[in-house]
């Protein structure tokens, strides 16, 4: 298919109106969904508003729930998991073996042989010799394949498997 100013300009009116890439692709006939994407990239129109399923205010709401903290200490399986879910990791202090000490992570980063051989370097988590990053690495299930990631928001189920295997 080919855009004529016609189309262009019916394109530009629809998508200004809100309708849909799949909406427009039908209106304009003998185009598709991904090709009328692609020319309102192209015509640098404007964004589209995120979807209803996605508004601000359904996010809001969970991020401001008051959630009650136990005077109990936390178990090594709840500790486990709340570093599973803390994305935030503070970026590596490369060491060497000499340098090592109990608050430094011990995770080896590339081959005893390499020049460039050196250790994580990051504050180790309480009771453990690793950073939070490597004991995601660290403590896996014997047997297990890790599944991969297809969506942002949500655990992974091979995280919370590691978190039920950690207890």
């Amino acid at each position: 298919m080919s855009w004529t100013e016609e189309k262009i300009k019916k394109l530009r009116e629809l998508w200004s109106k809100g309708k849909t890439a799949s909406q427009i692709a039908e209106i304009l006939g003998d185009t598709t969904r991904n090709a009328v994407i692609g020319k309102a990239h192209r015509l640098n129109l404007e964004a589209r508003a995120p979807s209803k399923n996605t508004s601000s205010g359904q996010r809001e709401v969970s991020k401001n729930k008051n959630f009650k903290k136990s005077s109990q200490p936390m178990s090594r399986k709840a500790r486990f998991q709340s570093i599973l879910l803390d994305k935030n990791f503070e970026p590596e202090n490369p060491k060497s073996l000499e340098e090592l000490t109990e608050d430094t992570c011990k995770w080896p980063i590339g081959h005893p042989n390499e020049e460039k051989f050196y250790f994580c370097g990051r504050k180790p988590e309480q009771d453990f010799p690793y950073c939070k990053l490597h004991i995601i690495y660290a403590f896996q299930p014997k047997g297990q394949k890790d599944e991969v990631l297809e969506k942002d928001d949500e655990i992974p189920e091979f995280i919370e498997k590691k978190v039920k295997s950690a207890g």
